[in-house]
């Protein structure tokens, strides 16, 4: 009896969330239609493709195809880490990615205080539009911005020492100069777009709050502190999480576009490596094997990070 009753009950239990999902489906019908557009993007452009990292561990010929090619396990994985190269890769790419986890990622939360701050709205709106505008701009553009004022030869900024009686300073082809102009680069490029999801989070945030700090004394600043930071918290940790699935990418045509002879040591980093073996160099099953290590230390940091983040008591992402 006890178990005819317990099968019974797990029955009608199933039974309830089915009956639940397809009352939730009749009455958000209009916004699960919105989100398939979605869902196919994800599936054609992201799931479909995923089958490609099968080549990885064969040696793959475009003639044989994926289904015929030869396996050849962990081999180019192992060709990969004894390869000489994987340590100025790594290096490379886990500095750039910490400067700008460092120097970048907080610049969109101090921006989006103090436009939270300003209460002339025609102000603040012209403001935000002006830094938005950067985030529109190709990086070829933002590299060629970049030669106009930092070259040697007849750069503006060079040519302004040199008016001021100071000597030409190397920009782009000093290496100790290269890592740090190009998380400049990704400042000035995308530190406004960053804005739009932090200033989103703090509409959210009660202005009772805000009342009840004024009450006790706080001024503007310690408002900020303890009642914006603080209502902002998970969202800022969500974008964090998200921001240390992708530290292994520092952006190819970035890096490819303002790379030369001089720094090449300091500006091969995984992208570049992948596109130099896998695209010109045909090396097809190789360069996936570099991606999907990649992608695999991406997906580790997530899963670590989010692990973490629930630990300490918050969402995550997931």
């Amino acid at each position: 009896m006890d178990t005819q009753s317990t099968a019974l009950q797990s029955a009608t239990a199933e039974k309830k969330k089915r009956n639940a999902l397809l009352s939730d489906l009749r009455r958000d019908k209009y916004l699960y239609l919105l989100v398939i557009p979605g869902i196919i993007f994800f599936i054609v452009f992201k799931y479909v493709p995923m089958w490609g990292i099968i080549i990885a561990f064969q040696e793959y010929s475009p003639y044989a195809g994926i289904w015929s090619s030869e396996w050849v396990g962990l081999e180019h994985f192992i060709r990969f880490f004894s390869n000489p190269d994987f340590y100025l890769l790594f290096r490379n790419t886990m500095m750039i990615s910490l400067l700008n986890l460092v120097f970048f990622f907080p610049l969109p939360i101090v921006l989006s205080l103090l436009l939270n701050e300003v209460n002339n709205q025609v102000f603040k709106r012209l403001i935000q539009s002006i830094v938005y505008l950067p985030h529109f701009l190709s990086w070829v553009i933002i590299v060629g911005i970049s030669f106009l004022l930092l070259s040697q030869s007849s750069g503006v900024i060079n040519m302004m020492m040199v008016s001021l009686g100071f000597p030409k300073y190397d920009f782009l082809t000093n290496t100790d100069t290269f890592w740090g102009l190009l998380v400049a680069q990704n400042i000035w490029k995308e530190t406004g777009w960053g804005t739009i999801i932090i200033l989103a989070a703090i509409t959210a945030v009660d202005p009772q709050l805000y009342e009840a700090a004024k009450m006790d004394g706080a001024n503007r600043w310690l408002q900020a502190w303890h009642v914006t930071l603080p209502g902002i918290r998970s969202v800022i940790l969500v974008l964090l999480i998200l921001r240390l699935g992708h530290i292994m990418d520092v952006g190819f045509e970035q890096v490819f576009l303002m790379s030369n002879g001089a720094v090449a040591k300091y500006a091969d980093v995984f992208e570049t490596y992948v596109y130099r073996n896998g695209i010109q160099s045909g090396q097809f099953s190789y360069s996936t094997a570099v991606g999907l290590f990649k992608s695999v230390v991406g997906l580790i940091l997530v899963v670590f990070a989010n692990k973490l983040a629930k630990r300490l008591g918050e969402e995550g992402v997931y």
